[in-house]
């Protein structure tokens, strides 16, 4: 697809690092599918995608945890 943001470069398949903030955690999801930008780099996550990082996020965050740092999973517990 055609990039939405420099309107230039084209989206390739990659994998990224996303990272969320909730109260008082950060959950950083590594290896995330996404689209990136071949021209300025901006990344597109779908929306199943985004979904399931909110959700291990909220996870997370409930836990406890002020800080993780974790691989990303297509699917959520």
């Amino acid at each position: 697809m055609q990039c939405a943001i420099c309107k230039h470069g084209r989206t390739e398949p990659s994998e990224v690092t996303v990272t969320l903030e909730r109260p008082g955690a950060t959950v950083v999801f590594r290896h995330v599918p996404a689209e990136v930008c071949d021209s300025c780099g901006e990344q597109y996550v779908d929306e199943p995608t985004t979904s399931r990082l909110l959700k291990q996020a909220n996870v997370a965050a409930k836990s406890g945890v002020e800080l993780e740092i974790r691989a990303y999973a297509a699917t959520s517990k």
